[in-house]
């Protein structure tokens, strides 16, 4: 698998704030009770292509050959970071990304559920809801904050990206379209 130094050095750049603009909000309070736990990474990258078994695409239109994304989930402290990085997909384009449950697979929904740190909750303050709006060459970034930590116990193992905008309100709050890539978490 080959990932351009650039997805690295974009994902490494806004894991440590230097690229422009301000950090993403927090996307909920923090819990009452809520412990602080111990450090967890979750991070993959990889091609779009038919080696690559940790990065599978479902919809060449929307992630065309080429299309490349990696993404890092950071949680310490009662706080999780989940920082996104695409490249080569379609061009102007606004995709909505969340945790899945179950790793990928070759059918689109062997990853199975959005992870949600509240089961049964669906928004963004249970769930991790990404919004990436690509440029003209089709690369764009996205990162979510959300006052809770991973439990070790009960990881999510993908990033699903769908081929919508995530919905916000509404019976359809937190749908996104159909799947169009999947990232294995390790």
């Amino acid at each position: 698998m080959r990932v351009p130094t650039i997805l690295f050095i974009l994902l490494a750049a806004a894991g440590t704030g230097a690229c422009a603009g301000p950090s993403a909000p927090l996307q909920n309070a923090p819990e009452r009770g809520a412990s602080k736990d111990s450090r967890v990474t979750l991070s993959a990258a990889g091609d779009f292509t038919p080696s690559d078994t940790d990065a599978i695409v479902y919809g060449r239109k929307l992630a065309p050959k080429g299309a490349q994304a990696s993404v890092t989930a950071e949680s310490s402290d009662g706080q999780t970071r989940t920082s996104l990085v695409v490249e080569g997909f379609l061009p102007n384009h606004t995709y909505g990304a969340h945790l899945h449950n179950k790793p990928c697979g070759q059918k689109p929904d062997d990853s199975g559920p959005h992870y949600q740190h509240q089961p049964g909750r669906i928004d963004p303050v249970s769930e991790v809801w990404l919004t990436v709006a690509t440029d003209g060459a089709g690369a764009g970034r996205s990162t979510a904050r959300n006052a809770w930590a991973l439990d070790a116990a009960r990881l999510p193992r993908s990033l699903v990206i769908h081929a919508k905008p995530t919905v916000t309100s509404g019976p359809k709050a937190g749908q996104a379209g159909d799947r169009v890539a999947c990232l294995t978490l390790r």
